[in-house]
């Protein structure tokens, strides 16, 4: 794959979220109806030291959490809200974790646009780890106002 067309900082510009909850390293491949992105999973990550002492393992909410991130990503690019609004998550359906993702793997994370009906957005993706598939879920987001507290 080529270098990517978005750093993180152009990914902060697409989307709200901020470290330490930011699971978007880098978007390899954008199109109006598919994204491809990775996060490298660091070994120094304090989640690692509770999940799980001796066998750390990333939790599969947050590859979950990462392939959501995507699809904002992929929403906001076409639709490019000036307005105040974000992407949220409102379903996710039929999830599957089949391989463990662990410190220092590199996940790569795809979505990919099914369908769009007014303002709801309906998303499958998927996470591999050395081209072997770790999480497929399919979820929904709808544009919502972002209130400042």
């Amino acid at each position: 794959m080529s270098a990517p067309c978005l750093n993180t900082n152009e990914i902060r510009k697409r989307i709200p979220h901020r470290d330490p909850f930011l699971w978007l390293d880098e978007v390899m491949e954008l199109t109006d109806t598919r994204i491809v992105a990775r996060r490298y999973v660091s070994p120094d990550l304090p989640l690692f030291g509770g999940h799980f002492p001796g066998f750390p393992v990333l939790p599969g909410v947050l590859q979950c959490e990462a392939c959501f991130q995507a699809g904002a990503v992929l929403i906001c690019s076409r639709v490019r809200p000036d307005d105040g609004l974000v992407p949220v998550v409102t379903r996710q359906d039929k999830t599957q974790f089949r391989k463990l993702v662990r410190p220092g793997d590199t996940m790569q994370i795809e979505a990919e646009l099914t369908n769009q009906l007014a303002g709801a957005y309906f998303l499958k993706a998927k996470v591999t780890v050395d081209g072997k598939v770790s999480a497929r879920l399919e979820f929904a987001c709808a544009m919502v106002a972002a209130e400042s507290g």
